[in-house]
């Protein structure tokens, strides 16, 4: 939608019409004044001159500062504003009169937050909309879950968006994709999760066919009846949705159960999305280790880089059986690679400084979602994505939730949760801490824990260590005593019982020469410096001198890495700067 297109002068530059606000330092979309008009334009006349505003000025207010009205342009009845006292002389009439703003600059400005991945890009783009026309509100489509999602959006706030991608055959041209007849069940899903301080993102894939107890929840029918919907136990994860009549609420209620992260909202996209939005930045680059010809997706391409869009870039996200060993799994590595280059996309300037791709792309994001209705207004769609493009691309994390294949099958054909690594992405996710090497936290971290855990550390079966429960669930150190001496082989390790009184942190107490001792422990747990407490030894049951052990409140479970700022080296991860090719 351009001046042209809009009945305004020939010479008017499309390009022209994002203008600042000096009210609230963000460039807007501003057409030229014309004659009044419905929110959503029709057709108008092209014989019928426009009338003008009162006292003969344009109709829709004036234009905006430093810059040169339409009406300047030869034809116009209106006489060009009069020139201030000093002013150097105006254009000859019908010359464009630009801003004096590089090009370049302004390209940044105009929608710098337009950051996001595919799951981003569906939420952070749909943002722009707002700089657009007010109809495009009208484009997204609301759902009310109850209170399972919040009433709205805190922007000073971690938040937690459950991006999730049916399989239900809506649209043109989507008859040959997902299963006949679906109802639409929860097929690709991402919970991305935003730092509170908007250093760092993670977007977790969580596997289709990952076994799940998915929980009683409530739904409505056509007519707005509630209802509540039984749980099952011992489930597919992507029966939360449409099974039953489930909608988005009962998914995200699964995945609050699963995890323990609580989920803020959801926004859900069919096969359209990647169509749509694929098609408005003019592609997506891939790259391919070997050549793939897919008779059931359909994909074609050589080995190497190419770029795919619309039903090509559908196939490519849906394809299985030409990657890896033809499983969700690593179909969702591909995913993953393909929105991180969806994002570089994005945030190129080939995309940033074109309107016009800005335009189309807020159009197809609108058409593409579906929210709950605590964003669902495009000044809220406006915040989240503005939060959104604070992230730098390389602080963005792609992972997985850490599976195993289901021990109940003797046909591997779902997954499980890989413990204790699960339980630990979890952790980090809920405690907001980044998979990335964020470095303000990773300075501070470091001088923290130099002195205390730099140095020698002693064979694990030389460590000696008692262990208290000073907060933690009943039992716990028990278990752990158990991890310890089969698992790591700390062999000269007791069980204490319980500590004399409650703490917020699991410590490790220890005189100087057990500091090697202390360093090796620390090693195994993933002991924080700040919790490795220099001081005196005690003497164990066999009269020996000993370290105490407290596991406090923050304690995560036996063979949980305490430091949640340590990834363990099997949690598979990405981040959105890598540029890597599927296999």
């Amino acid at each position: 939608m351009d001046a042209q297109g809009r009945g305004r002068a020939d010479d008017i530059d499309p390009a022209d019409q994002w203008v600042l606000n000096p009210n609230t330092g963000e460039y807007e979309l501003r057409l030229t004044p014309s004659a009044p008009q419905s929110a959503v334009p029709g057709p108008r006349s092209r014989t019928t001159p426009r009338p003008a505003g009162p006292s003969g000025a344009p109709r829709g207010g004036t234009a905006a500062p430093g810059r040169t009205s339409p009406a300047d342009a030869p034809g116009r009845d209106v006489p060009p504003p009069r020139r201030r006292r000093g002013a150097p002389e105006e254009p000859p009439p019908g010359r464009r009169n630009r801003r004096p703003v590089k090009k370049k600059a302004r390209g940044k400005k105009i929608l710098l937050w337009t950051g996001g991945v595919m799951a981003f890009v569906l939420v952070g783009t749909a943002g722009a909309a707002y700089l657009y026309l007010k109809h495009l509100e009208g484009n997204v489509t609301t759902e009310d879950v109850g209170n399972v999602a919040d009433d709205g959006f805190s922007k000073d706030e971690a938040f937690n968006i459950l991006i999730i991608g049916t399989d239900k055959r809506t649209g043109s041209g989507n008859e040959g994709y997902g299963d006949k007849g679906s109802v639409g069940h929860a097929d690709t899903n991402i919970l991305l999760h935003v730092s509170k301080d908007r250093t760092n993102a993670t977007a977790m894939s969580i596997p289709r066919d990952l076994i799940v107890d998915v929980p009683d929840c409530t739904s409505k029918d056509a007519d707005g009846v509630e209802k509540v919907i039984p749980g099952t136990q011992h489930q597919r994860f992507n029966t939360s949705l449409g099974q039953d009549g489930r909608n988005p609420g009962c998914t995200m209620k699964t995945v609050e159960e699963l995890t323990g992260i609580d989920v803020n909202h959801f926004a859900m996209a069919d096969f359209n999305a990647v169509k749509t939005l694929t098609s408005a930045v003019g592609g997506v680059d891939v790259c391919l280790k070997h050549a793939v010809d897919d008779p059931d997706s359909h994909l074609k391409l050589p080995a190497g880089k190419s770029t795919v869009e619309g039903e090509q870039a559908l196939a490519f996200v849906r394809t299985r059986h030409s990657f890896g060993n033809q499983g969700d799994l690593d179909r969702i590595k591909v995913q993953q690679q393909f929105m991180s280059s969806l994002m570089r996309k994005m945030t190129s300037g080939d995309t940033l400084t074109s309107p016009t791709k800005l335009i189309k792309l807020a159009n197809a994001a609108t058409k593409a979602l579906t929210v709950d209705t605590g964003i669902g207004k495009a000044s809220t769609l406006k915040d989240v994505a503005l939060e959104l493009k604070k992230v730098p691309m390389k602080n963005i994390t792609f992972t997985t939730v850490p599976v195993k294949d289901n021990p109940a099958e003797v046909v591997r054909a779902t997954v499980v949760p890989l413990e204790p690594n699960a339980s630990q992405v979890f952790n980090m996710i809920k405690s907001d801490t980044s998979f990335t090497e964020v470095k303000a936290k990773e300075k501070k971290e470091k001088a923290e824990i130099a002195a205390r855990l730099k140095g020698p550390k002693s064979d694990a079966s030389e460590v000696r260590v008692r262990i208290l429960n000073g907060g933690a669930p009943g039992g716990s150190a028990q278990e752990e005593l158990t991890y310890l001496q089969t698992e790591e082989g700390v062999t000269k390790s007791e069980n204490a019982g319980n500590a004399g009184a409650s703490q917020a942190k699991t410590t490790l107490e220890y005189a100087p020469d057990q500091a090697d001792q202390a360093r090796r422990l620390a090693s195994i747990l993933g002991l924080k410096g700040s919790m490795m407490k220099p001081g005196k030894s005690v003497t164990n049951s066999q009269g020996l001198p000993t370290m105490t052990l407290t596991l406090g409140e923050d304690f995560k479970g036996a063979g949980v890495k305490m430091n949640s700022a340590t990834v363990a080296s099997n949690v598979d991860k990405t981040t959105a700067n890598e540029v890597k090719c599927a296999s």
